[in-house]
């Protein structure tokens, strides 16, 4: 019991103590981003293929609307859209994160509404029935909910900024922020040429007494890891993550369409 308080007592000194976060700064826009459409696949670890997916992305005028879906194989989908603009800084407007079907414990509907912080959730408890979270949130300017690889797209690898903001549903939103940090340059192969992909990690820091405790819960998230090829045109390599709260780590990487093969004539 005392060593049980003493801890506790140290993790709140340890909160009173820490540091004031550092001020939330948008990304500025390097290269402005316009109409896309790649095709991804998820996969384990193992590489065993989990979902197909669509990479949807337009623009009008400086608002870019991106949509990344994932439709899996058992027939649940992960389904999220970001709307944001480019003038000189990437802004967030609206974002929505639809995730439904077996693949996903907690059926989960997301909607952030970043132009007067206004975010609700719909989700599913441990017994299946539905729930209504809301919240008004004083959010950042460097949201970076459905932004994340268009931001490490236009940042320096150099001098990456420190951390990025992102609502979390666990279930009900939560504010968080993502320290981002360069782990290295790792080499690649495309057809038989060699190519180097920054290798970028982000963090999730929760914050609070809440996020003390999580790595002695179980519950701190785990690192995320995104590849980005640098150049005139930086582009997505692949990306390591997890999809929700207390989900396994899946890989997320660019595919090409297959042909079939043409009939031989005799």
């Amino acid at each position: 019991m005392f060593s049980a308080r003493y801890a506790l007592l140290t993790l709140l000194s340890v909160t009173l103590l820490a540091p004031q976060s550092l001020k939330a700064e948008p990304v500025p826009v390097r290269q402005a981003e316009g109409l896309v459409h790649g095709f991804l696949v998820l996969r384990d670890l193992d590489g065993t293929t989990l979902a197909d997916g669509d990479l949807i992305q337009t623009s009008q005028g400086t608002r870019v609307t991106t949509r990344l879906l994932f439709q899996f194989k058992d027939g649940s989908v992960h389904d999220e859209t970001a709307v944001y603009t480019q003038r000189q800084q990437f802004l967030l407007q609206t974002y929505h994160l639809i995730q439904k079907g077996p693949t996903f414990k907690r059926p989960l509907d997301m909607l952030i509404d970043a132009r007067n912080g206004r975010v609700t959730v719909q989700y599913a408890d441990e017994d299946g029935k539905p729930k209504n979270a809301g919240e008004q949130m004083d959010l950042p300017p460097d949201l970076a909910n459905g932004l994340v690889l268009t931001l490490l797209k236009n940042v320096k690898p150099e001098s990456p900024p420190k951390t990025l903001s992102y609502v979390a549903a666990t279930p009900s939103p939560r504010l968080i922020k993502l320290e981002l940090s360069v782990a290295g340059r790792e080499r690649f192969t495309l057809g038989s040429k060699g190519r180097e992909a920054t290798h970028y990690v982000l963090k999730a820091d929760i914050g609070g007494i809440s996020g003390l405790l999580a790595p002695l819960v179980g519950k701190q998230p785990p690192d995320s890891h995104v590849w980005i090829l640098q150049g005139d045109a930086p582009a997505f390599v692949k990306s390591e993550q997890s999809l929700f709260l207390g989900g396994p780590i899946w890989r997320i990487e660019l595919v090409s369409p297959s042909w079939p093969r043409p009939r031989t004539t005799q």
